[in-house]
């Protein structure tokens, strides 16, 4: 980091660095040193944007934190400077960017001479006053002094960032383009376990989004007809624009998991992260052998993903077929016994014991099979979730995270079960870490974020992300219901009762204590505040209820 002078003037305040004080006038206030790193690197480039990562790597060098830490110390920044964040003079937030300081930054003048100055010419005792702020200001506009572009006298970072964006799909069948997205995915899969890359997410990004967090971006396309397969594959540095390395893959078919197998040995060797020669073997190894098999797991990805009955039941089909063909693919068991899983869910219903059971074996067969992937874990902790059995399940997701330590949705369903178990501060900095991993982040992470922060009383920040999850899916029903919870919890009963309306549009019979009664919160004041946020807003279902 560039270094400040030991006091600066930052609009009305004069900042101490070495004492971590701020003073204006008569009033003094300390803050955090951590607060104070993070004003300083804002001072030393005001007026100028900086990212969130920078911030991290200048406050938090070497240390793994989530987004909530730098968002915390933000505030207290604010509130120390007596900002408004919705009419900031001093620290403004740049939307998926970073911060930046507006108020003007300069060396304060310095105290009153001291006592063997006072006997010299008039002149020379004003040189000595202005020469220190003429050298101060020469500093702060000397640009010579400013850090060079491009990697700029970089701190070593604790890991390298990579992101996969979506493989192109090139002629052909554009139903077909599930192919191109599935071989992007698996490469995406296999870099992420990894330990010392972290990958960041694309899906439901921009390439725009997903390359500003992350310093080397992935991309390619792909074209297939009966017997060949084309993939063409770049890697570039975010950072210098440069193209570090590309290959163009034209083989059979029927070699498509050869060409998997070099493209992340090749990326591997490409990218600045230390790997052995056995962990390269294990992230080469494929999960199945057969290009058949994995034709239709790929199909039965998209389709569970679309996250509707029917196409459930058809994913769940695929993946049956899959297993016929490889009965050792494990990902194929994961996958179907997450179409067990989420069935009751998806169909609005009480859990199903038997579809929790077979969910629960499936899982446990894929386990069996394969315990090095990290899908099979996030799979069995996902079935544990629906079947309240938390303690099981984030053993399995931290076994996940283990594997891949780039698993944003394993980061993403800890912080969900920490505020089923009445935790949900430990959820808040778990789902910022998520969303860092995949900034396309999708309303589930945003719910469950907001959901937290409605338990432990921030009821702005829970607006914020539930209005986020609502505009990514209106439909959703827990989503609605605890924006309104929220609204009500905020005072504004206007907008609450409009979202009870919204909620009987979406489930005409809705009943909260019906709702709550399959709701997974297992913690009972939890369980009562959010029934008293709910009942008011349906007095017909209250009245009726037994006495």
């Amino acid at each position: 980091m560039v270094s400040v002078p030991a006091h600066l003037k930052v609009g009305d305040w004069t900042v101490d660095p070495a004492t971590n004080e701020l003073r204006r006038g008569g009033e003094s206030t300390r803050i955090e040193p951590k607060a104070m790193d993070v004003l300083r690197v804002l001072a030393e480039r005001a007026g100028s944007v900086v990212t969130r990562d920078e911030l991290f790597q200048a406050a938090w060098p070497g240390m793994v934190v989530g987004d909530e830490a730098l968002s915390q110390t933000i505030t207290k920044l604010r509130r120390a400077l007596g900002d408004d964040p919705r009419s900031p003079r001093y620290i403004e937030t740049i939307s998926k960017r970073g911060y930046r300081l507006t108020a003007p930054v300069m060396s304060p003048t310095p105290p009153a001479a001291p006592a063997s100055r006072r006997g010299m010419p008039s002149w020379l005792a004003a040189g000595a006053v202005v020469l220190p702020l003429l050298l101060a200001s020469a500093w702060l506009l000397d640009t010579s002094r400013a850090p060079p572009p491009g990697p700029r006298a970089e701190r070593e970072e604790p890991w390298t960032t990579v992101t996969v964006l979506p493989f192109e799909w090139i002629g052909g069948d554009p139903a077909q383009a599930w192919f191109a997205r599935g071989i992007s995915e698996t490469l995406a899969t296999d870099l992420g376990r990894l330990a010392s890359l972290r990958l960041i997410g694309s899906a439901n990004a921009t390439a725009e989004e997903a390359a500003r967090r992350a310093r080397y971006v992935v991309s390619g396309s792909v074209q297939r007809d009966a017997a060949r397969l084309r993939v063409n594959v770049r890697l570039a540095d975010t950072r210098t624009g440069e193209q570090l390395w590309s290959e163009r893959f034209e083989r059979p078919v029927a070699e498509l998991f050869a060409i998997q197998d070099e493209l992340v040995a090749r990326l591997a060797q490409s990218l600045p992260a230390k790997l052995d020669e056995s962990r390269r073997r294990q992230v080469a190894a494929g999960h199945t052998q057969s290009i058949e098999a994995y034709d239709h797991f790929l199909r039965a990805q998209a389709l569970f993903l679309a996250r509707s009955p029917g196409q459930n039941l058809e994913a769940r089909e695929l993946y049956r077929r899959a297993i016929e063909i490889d009965p050792r693919f494990a990902r194929a068991y994961a996958g179907l016994s997450m179409t067990h899983a989420i069935e009751s869910r998806l169909e609005g219903g009480s859990l199903h014991s038997a579809g929790l059971a077979r969910a629960l074996a499936l899982a446990e067969s894929a386990r069996e099979i394969d315990p090095a992937i990290a899908e099979v874990h996030w799979a069995l902790g996902f079935v544990h979730t629906q079947a309240r059995r938390y303690p099981q399940a984030l053993e399995a997701l931290q076994r996940a995270i283990e594997l891949n330590p780039s698993f944003a949705d394993a980061y993403a369903l800890m912080g969900g079960i920490h505020t089923y178990l009445g935790e949900p501060a430990k959820s808040i900095p778990l789902l910022r870490t998520a969303m860092r991993l995949e900034p396309g982040a999708g309303y589930l992470y945003f719910l469950i974020l907001g959901r937290a922060y409605l338990f432990v009383g921030d009821t702005e920040q829970a607006l914020i992300n539930l209005r986020a999850a609502a505009a990514r899916n209106a439909a959703d029903v827990e989503t609605r219901v605890f924006l309104a919870a929220a609204l009500a919890a905020s005072g504004n009963r206007a907008a609450a009762e409009w979202e009870a309306e919204e909620i009987r549009a979406l489930s005409k019979d809705f009943s909260p204590t019906r709702w709550l009664e399959t709701y997974p919160l297992a913690s009972a004041p939890h369980r009562e505040r959010l029934r008293a946020w709910l009942d008011p807003l349906y007095p017909a279902q209250r009245a009726a209820m037994p006495r």
